[in-house]
C-alpha cells in the first residue's frame, strides 16, 4: 500500500466511496497525477472531452515558474559585496606602506622608500624571469629532443619485439613546462630581493685610494664590489643548476631518458644521443660556473678574521691561495672532459647482451670515475694536507719571521683605516721622578682630566634630577664638550626623557595626546665634584636654568628619544587650549602645543583611518584630540629615523670612552695619612663598581644569546690555565715581570 492509497486521495478512480482499482492492480502500482502545464485550459484535464467537467477527485499540481539562477539584484548585491572585500583588503594591506610613504615624505626622503622597492622589485622581477626562461629554455630543447612521436605516441620495432606506448604530447609538454618553469621563478627570484642592497653598492662603487698589498687591488673593491660579485655568481650558479634539472627530467619525461628490461640485447639504461648532448652542455656550464666562484672565493681570503690578525697570514698566501686557482682550474678541466665524454660516450645506449653490455658500461664508466676520484684525492691534498703541513712544520716553528710580514700589513691597514698613519712619533725618554711646574704647559688639559664616570653616575642623575616619576634618565649617560665662560669645558650629559611606565594615570588619551614629550637636559662638569662628592651640574632643573639655557637659549622640549612612546599625537589650531604635558608646576602643571614640523599629517579622514589601522587604535579615528592641524610622531629615537633614511649605513652604539688617573708619588705623599686609606678604598670600590657592571652586561649579553636560540659552552678554566701554564712559565723568564706572572698564577 502506497502512501497515497493510505490517505485515500491521489488515485484517479477514487469516489466518494474510497478507491477503486482494477483487479490486476498492486499496492505497488503507479498513481497518476494530473498535471497541468502552462497553456492548459484549467477547467480542462488532459483526459477529458471538449465540454466535459473534470473528473472530481484528480490531484492538480499549479504550474509554477523555475528560477534560472540568481536575480540580477542578487547578482549586483554580490558583486558590490566582492568588491567591497578586495577594497578593504587592499587598504588594509597597504596601510603600512601608505604610511611608511607619509613618514619619508614628512622627511624629505620618500625617494628612499621608491628605490628600495623599484630595486627590489626589479631584481625579484628580473631574476625570476631568468630563472624561468632558462628553465623553460632547457625543457623545450628537451622537448625537442624527443625519440618520440610529437603526439607522444610510440612504435617501435626491435628485433621480435613490437613497443607501442603512448605519453605526453610536445604541445601538452610546453605548456606544463611553462607553467612549472613560471613557478619555479617566482619562488627563487627572491634570492636578490634580500640582498638588494650589496646589488646597489656594488654599481655604486666608489675607489678608497689605497691598493691590497696582495693582488693591488684598491679595497673598495672588497667593500663595494665583492660582496655583490659573489651574489650574482651564486645566481649564476643557481641558474644553471635549474638548467641541468629541468633538462635531465623532461628528458626522462619525453623518452631521451630509458629505463628498459635488459631482454633481447637491451640494456637497462638507455640515452639518445642529442639528450646526451644537452645534457653534457649543461654539465660543463655548471661546472664552469663552480669554477668561477673558486676564483671569486680566493679575494675573501683578504677579509677573513684569522687567529691574530684579520687578513691573510703566510699560510693562506703561499698554499691556500695558489691551490685555489689550481683547484679551479681543475674543476673547469673536470666539467669539460666529464662533458665531452658524456656527449661521445655510445656505452649508454645500443644493443647487446646483458653481459656483454655489462662489461662494456664497466669499461666505459672507469674513465669518468677515476677522473673524479683523481680529482677527489688531489682537493683533498692540496687544500687539506697541504696548508695543515705547511702551517705545522714551518710556520709555527718560526712565527715570529713568517707572520712579520703579514702582521705589518694589517698594522698599516688598521693605521690607515683610523688615520693614525700621519702620526708623528717621537721618541720619550721617561723618568720617575717628577718636577716642580713640569705640566704648567699642560694645564688646559689636565685640568679637564674626568672625574665622573658616564656609566656610572646615572643613578646619581636619577636621584638628583629625575624629578617626577614619569621622567627617566638613560643608564648610561653621555660625554661632550660645551664652551662655558670662553673654556672648553668636558661635560657629562643626559636628556630627561619621558617614560611613560611611570605614569600612574594611564589611559589613551593621557598616553598618546598628554604626555608627549620629556623636558630638559642635565649637564654636570666632568672634572668637577660637590664637596660631598655629588655631580657639580651646570645645568639642571625644571623649567631648565643654567649655564647652557643662559648662552645656547636651546629648546627644552625633548619629543625624539629612544624611550619616547611609540606614537604621540600633537599639534591643534591656533588658539585651542593646549593639553600636551611640558613639566609640572603647582598642581596643575604647564602645557604646550607642538608647532613644529615632526611627523604626518592626521588631519583629514583618510590619514586618521590609515594610522588607525596601523596602530590598531580606533581612538585615532574618533577622538576629539586629533584635529584638522594634528601630527603624528613615531619612529622617535633619533638611530631609528638615521637608519630608515640611510639604510646603506651601519650604525654601531659602541662608544670608546678612556679615562684615566694620573698621579705621582710626591702626590700621594701630599695626602694626609688618615685620607690616604680612605683614597685608596675608594679606588677600589670605583674598580669593583666598573667589574661588578661589566659582569652583569657580559650575563645579560649571554642570556640574550641563549633566548635567541645561541648554544653557549662553558670551559674548563682549570683545564685552559694548565695549558697555558708552560706559556707563563717561558714569559716569566725574561719577557714579563715575575711579579705579574705571579698575579695571573693567583687569579687563574
Amino acid at each position: 500500500m502506497s502512501f497515497f492509497d493510505m490517505l485515500g486521495m491521489f488515485d484517479p478512480g477514487d469516489g466518494p466511496r474510497g478507491p477503486r482499482r482494477d483487479s490486476g492492480a498492486t499496492d505497488d502500482d503507479p498513481v497518476i497525477v494530473d498535471v497541468q502545464a502552462d497553456g492548459d485550459d484549467h477547467g480542462e484535464t488532459p483526459s477529458a472531452g471538449k465540454g466535459e467537467p473534470p473528473k472530481r477527485g484528480v490531484p492538480r499540481l499549479t504550474p509554477r515558474p523555475l528560477p534560472n539562477g540568481p536575480s540580477k539584484g542578487t547578482k549586483i548585491l554580490i558583486g558590490v559585496v566582492l568588491a567591497l572585500v578586495v577594497v578593504v583588503g587592499l587598504f588594509f594591506g597597504l596601510s603600512q606602506f601608505i604610511t611608511d610613504l607619509m613618514w619619508y615624505g614628512q622627511l624629505g626622503f620618500q625617494n628612499v622608500v621608491w628605490t628600495q622597492l623599484g630595486v627590489k622589485f626589479g631584481l625579484w622581477a628580473a631574476y625570476a624571469l631568468l630563472m624561468a626562461l632558462v628553465s623553460y629554455v632547457s625543457a623545450w630543447l628537451a622537448i625537442r629532443a624527443r625519440p618520440d612521436s610529437s603526439d607522444g605516441s610510440t612504435f617501435r620495432i626491435k628485433d621480435d619485439v613490437i613497443e607501442v606506448g603512448k605519453s605526453f604530447s610536445s604541445k601538452t609538454a610546453r605548456r606544463a613546462a611553462v607553467v612549472v618553469s613560471l613557478v619555479v621563478g617566482v619562488m627563487f627570484g627572491s634570492q636578490f630581493n634580500s640582498n638588494w642592497s650589496e646589488i646597489l653598492l656594488m654599481f655604486n662603487a666608489q675607489s678608497f685610494g689605497t691598493a691590497d698589498p696582495q693582488f693591488g687591488i684598491d679595497n673598495g673593491f672588497y667593500v663595494f664590489v665583492l660582496p655583490g660579485l659573489r651574489l650574482v655568481m651564486s645566481a649564476v650558479s643557481m641558474l644553471l643548476l635549474m638548467g641541468i634539472v629541468f633538462s635531465v627530467v623532461t628528458h626522462a619525461m619525453m623518452g631521451g631518458i630509458r629505463f628498459t628490461m635488459p631482454v633481447h640485447g637491451r640494456g637497462v639504461l638507455a640515452v639518445t644521443k642529442r639528450a646526451r648532448r644537452q645534457i653534457g652542455i649543461w654539465l660543463i656550464l655548471n661546472m664552469l660556473a663552480w669554477s668561477a666562484r673558486q676564483v671569486i672565493g680566493v679575494f675573501t681570503h683578504l677579509t677573513q678574521q684569522g687567529d691574530r690578525i684579520t687578513g691573510a697570514a703566510y699560510t693562506t698566501v703561499h698554499a691556500t691561495i695558489p691551490v685555489t686557482f689550481i683547484m679551479a682550474a681543475i674543476t673547469a678541466m673536470l666539467g669539460v672532459f666529464l662533458g665531452v665524454w658524456l656527449m661521445r660516450s655510445h656505452s649508454l645506449e645500443g644493443a647487446a647482451k646483458p653481459s656483454v653490455r655489462a662489461a662494456a658500461a664497466l669499461k666505459a664508466w672507469r674513465t669518468p670515475v677515476i677522473a673524479i676520484a683523481a680529482a677527489l684525492v688531489v682537493s683533498l691534498v692540496l687544500t687539506v694536507a697541504w696548508p695543515m703541513l705547511l702551517q705545522r712544520f714551518k710556520v709555527n716553528p718560526n712565527a715570529q719571521e713568517m707572520e712579520s710580514t703579514y702582521i705589518q700589513r694589517n698594522i698599516n691597514a688598521t693605521q690607515q683605516a683610523y688615520g693614525l698613519d700621519k702620526v708623528k712619533v717621537e721618541q720619550y725618554k721617561a723618568t720617575t721622578k717628577g718636577k716642580s711646574g713640569a705640566l704648567s704647559s699642560e694645564a688646559e688639559s689636565t685640568a679637564q682630566i674626568r672625574l665622573l664616570d658616564p656609566q656610572v653616575v646615572s643613578p646619581t642623575f636619577k636621584q638628583l634630577q629625575q624629578s617626577k616619576q614619569y621622567y627617566t634618565f638613560a643608564d648610561t649617560l653621555a660625554v661632550d664638550k660645551y664652551d662655558i665662560d670662553g673654556v672648553s669645558q668636558d661635560t657629562v650629559i643626559a636628556a630627561r626623557e619621558l617614560d611613560l611606565e611611570g605614569n600612574d594615570n594611564r589611559n589613551w588619551v593621557n598616553d598618546h595626546t598628554v604626555y608627549t614629550h620629556g623636558y630638559g637636559v642635565v649637564a654636570a662638569y666632568g672634572n668637577k665634584v660637590a664637596a660631598d662628592g655629588q655631580p657639580q651640574f651646570f645645568e639642571s632643573s625644571i623649567p631648565t636654568q643654567g649655564k647652557l639655557t643662559e648662552s645656547q637659549k636651546y629648546e627644552p622640549r625633548i619629543y625624539f628619544s629612544p624611550n619616547a612612546p611609540e606614537y604621540s599625537i600633537v599639534g591643534a589650531p591656533k588658539g585651542m587650549d593646549s593639553w600636551e604635558f611640558d613639566y609640572p608646576t603647582g598642581s596643575q602643571g604647564a602645557t604646550n602645543t607642538f608647532d613644529g614640523d615632526g611627523g604626518p599629517s592626521v588631519g583629514n579622514i583618510f590619514s586618521r583611518l590609515l594610522y588607525a589601522v596601523r596602530f590598531g587604535s580606533d581612538q585615532i579615528l574618533f577622538s576629539d584630540r586629533v584635529t584638522s592641524d594634528s601630527q603624528i610622531l613615531y619612529d622617535r629615537s633619533p638611530k631609528e629615523r638615521v637608519a630608515k633614511v640611510a639604510p646603506y649605513l651601519t650604525l654601531s652604539g659602541h662608544t670608546y670612552n678612556i679615562c684615566i688617573i694620573l698621579i705621582s708619588n710626591e702626590a700621594i705623599e701630599k695626602i694626609p695619612a688618615d685620607m690616604r686609606d680612605a683614597f685608596f678604598a675608594a679606588c677600589k670600590d670605583g674598580i669593583a663598581q666598573a667589574s661588578a657592571m661589566v659582569l652583569q652586561a657580559n650575563e645579560d649579553a649571554i642570556e640574550t644569546l641563549k633566548a635567541n636560540g645561541a648554544t653557549i659552552t662553558d670551559i674548563d678554566r682549570t683545564a685552559l690555565y694548565e695549558l697555558c701554564k708552560p706559556l707563563y712559565e717561558e714569559f716569566a723568564n725574561d719577557r714579563i715581570p715575575t711579579e705579574l706572572v705571579e698575579m695571573v698564577n693567583a687569579a687563574k
